[in-house]
C-alpha cells in the first residue's frame, strides 16, 4: 500500500482513542480546499508498510487504533490485506474515505475489518462537480455509501469543510435533505495554508457556520462544529 505521510500519536483522528494516523497517496478529486495536495499529488516519499508496523509495535502500550487517511485510501488495492494486519494486532481502524467507493466501503463493514468510518459530505449533491473540482465526482456512489452507513452497521460520522466560497443557506439546506436521517456531522472550519490547491479560499464565519448547523440539525441526530 503507498503510504506518504504517518501521524505518530494523535489525540484527536480517532474518537476517545489514541492512534496513529497514515496517510495513502493519491485521490480521485481534487478539491480547492484539500490541505493534502502533496499526498493528493504523490509528491512525498513513502513509508514501508513494515517499517509503519514496527513503529506500532514500539508503541503498543499506548497506540490502541490506527485511522487511514489520504487522500483517498479506498484507491489502494492492498487496502484490505493492510487492515487485515492491523486487526490480526488486536488494532481498532478507522477510515477516513470520500465515499466513492461503496463495494470498497461495504466488504469492509460485512467483514468486520473496520470499527469507525469518516466520510465527507463535501456539500448538497447538485453541486459536488463544483467542489471537488472534477468533471465525474461519482456522486451516486457517494449516496450509495451514505446508504451503507445509515444502515447502522458501523459507528460513523460524516464531515464538511465549510467553504465561504462554496457553501451558503440554500446550498446547505439542500444538503440536509440528502443526508437526512444521519447519526452525526462535524462542521469543519476551513484552515487555508500553503499545501492547498488554492489559496484564495476563505473560511465561513463563525455565525454563518452556527446557522448552517442549526439548518442541519433538522435532519441530522447530532451537528458539531469543529475547529471554530
Amino acid at each position: 500500500m503507498q503510504i506518504l505521510g504517518l501521524e505518530k500519536v494523535s489525540m484527536v483522528d480517532y474518537p476517545g482513542k489514541v492512534c496513529a494516523t497514515v496517510f495513502t497517496g493519491g485521490c480521485n478529486y481534487r478539491c480547492k480546499f484539500c490541505h493534502n495536495s502533496g499526498i493528493v499529488n504523490k509528491n512525498y516519499s513513502g513509508y514501508e508498510e513494515d517499517c509503519i508496523f514496527d513503529y506500532l509495535a514500539s508503541r503498543k502500550s499506548l497506540i490502541k487504533a490506527v485511522t487511514i487517511s489520504g487522500g483517498e485510501p479506498t484507491l489502494q488495492k492492498d487496502l484490505r490485506a493492510f487492515i487485515e494486519r492491523l486487526k490480526s494486532e488486536g488494532y481498532l481502524v478507522k477510515l477516513d474515505t470520500n465515499g466513492t467507493n461503496p463495494f470498497v466501503l461495504n466488504t469492509l463493514i460485512r467483514d468486520k475489518l473496520i470499527d469507525y468510518v469518516a466520510m465527507d459530505i463535501k456539500t448538497c449533491f447538485d453541486d459536488y462537480n463544483t467542489v471537488t473540482n472534477v468533471k465525474d465526482s461519482s456522486v451516486d456512489n457517494v449516496k450509495r455509501s451514505l446508504e451503507i452507513l445509515l444502515a447502522g452497521n458501523v459507528d460513523y460520522e460524516l464531515r464538511t469543510t465549510l467553504v465561504k466560497e462554496f457553501h451558503d443557506k440554500d446550498k446547505i439546506a439542500k444538503m440536509a435533505e440528502d443526508i437526512k436521517g444521519a447519526k452525526r456531522l462535524y462542521l469543519q472550519k476551513f484552515k487555508n495554508s500553503a499545501t492547498c490547491f488554492d489559496a484564495t479560499l476563505n473560511p465561513v464565519s463563525f455565525a454563518d457556520a452556527n446557522i448552517f448547523k442549526d439548518i442541519l440539525s433538522q435532519t441530522v441526530g447530532k451537528v458539531e462544529l469543529r475547529g471554530y
